[in-house]
C-alpha cells in the first residue's frame, strides 16, 4: 500500500508530523531525550494508513516551545494539551525511554484520556540526585557540554554508546541528526527533569491495555528490568528483541513496526479504521 508522506505542522505551542486520517483512531508517538518528532517518520508511514498517527515534538524540542519548569510531570501536562488540541480522543500512547515515563505519568495523572500504551524502552524509576548511578549517569551526558563541546560534536559517541547489534544504517544516520539538533538548554533540562522520578508504587493503577518492550543489548533500560516493570502492570504484554540497543525505532523499524502492529491487533480496544 502507498502512504502519504508525514505532514510537518508547526500548531500554537507545538510542532508535530502525521499521517493518515485525522478521523482515525490516534496513534501518538514521543520521542527519547535525544530524538525528535521525525525520528518517527517509519513509523508514521507504516501505521497511517490504519491511525491517524502523529508524533510531537516534546516541548523544547524542534517546532514546539519549551516549558518553563521541566518536569515529567510538566511534560505530562503538556502532552494532555497537545491531545486536546489535536482532539485525540481515547489514543494509543507510544513513549521511548523518557517519552515512556511521560506516558507512564499520563496514564496515572488522567487514567480516563488514553486508550492504549506502549512503554519502549523506558523505566518507571530513575532515583534521586544523591544516588551515585544518577550522578555519572548525569556526568556522562553533560559534562561534555560542560566543557565546551556542542550537540553536534557529541552526537556520534552518545548514538554509537546507545547501538545494539547490527542496526539500520539509515537508522543510525536519522538518530544522529535528531541528536545533533537537540538545543543544549533542552537537553540540559531534560536529563535533569528525570531526577527523582518513581512511579513503581503506581504501575498496578495502569488501567488500559499495555506493551512493555525492551532491547536485550540496551543499557539504559535494561531488558531485566523492564521485564520486572511489566509484572507490576496488570494484563500487560511484554516483548524483548534479541540484539537491539535504546534506539529499537530507529535500529530495527520493522521490528519495532512489527511487534507494535501485533499488539494494536491484538488490543479490540484500538484496532484503528481501515482506509
Amino acid at each position: 500500500m502507498t502512504h502519504s508522506a508525514a505532514k510537518t505542522t508547526t500548531d500554537g505551542r507545538f510542532g508535530y508530523e502525521s499521517a493518515g486520517d485525522p478521523a482515525a483512531t490516534p496513534l501518538v508517538f514521543l520521542h527519547g531525550i535525544g530524538g525528535a518528532a521525525r525520528g518517527w517518520r517509519n513509523q508514521l508511514d507504516a501505521f497511517g494508513d490504519r491511525y491517524h498517527a502523529v508524533a510531537w515534538d516534546m516541548p523544547g524540542y524542534g517546532g514546539s516551545q519549551p516549558l518553563p519548569e521541566v518536569s515529567i510531570s510538566s511534560l505530562a501536562t503538556a502532552l494532555k494539551d497537545f491531545l486536546a488540541q489535536l482532539g485525540a480522543v481515547k489514543p494509543v500512547l507510544v513513549g521511548h525511554s523518557i517519552g515512556g515515563m511521560i506516558v507512564q505519568q499520563f496514564l496515572l495523572s488522567y487514567p480516563d484520556l488514553a486508550g492504549a500504551a506502549v512503554l519502549a524502552q523506558t523505566s518507571s524509576a530513575f532515583g534521586s540526585s544523591d544516588g551515585e548511578w544518577q550522578k555519572n549517569f548525569i556526568e556522562a551526558r553533560l559534562g561534555p557540554l560542560d566543557r565546551g563541546e556542542t550537540m553536534a560534536s557529541m552526537a556520534p559517541k552518545l548514538v554509537q554508546d546507545l547501538l545494539g547489534d547490527e542496526p539500520s544504517e539509515a537508522g543510525v544516520a536519522l538518530a544522529r541528526d535528531c541528536m545533533a539538533s537537540v538545543k543544549p538548554e533542552t537537553y540540559r533540562a531534560s536529563m535533569k527533569s528525570m531526577i527523582g522520578f518513581d512511579l513503581r508504587k503506581n504501575l498496578a493503577d495502569i488501567a488500559v491495555p499495555t506493551l512493555l518492550l525492551s532491547g536485550s543489548r540496551d543499557n539504559n533500560a535494561p531488558a531485566k528490568t523492564m521485564a520486572k516493570m511489566a509484572t507490576f502492570v496488570k494484563g500487560s504484554t511484554y516483548v524483548e528483541l534479541e540484539g537491539v540497543g535504546h534506539l529499537v525505532n530507529m535500529e530495527r523499524p520493522n521490528e519495532f513496526n512489527e511487534v507494535l502492529g501485533n499488539f494494536l491487533s491484538t488490543s479490540h480496544e484500538v484496532s484503528g479504521t481501515s482506509s
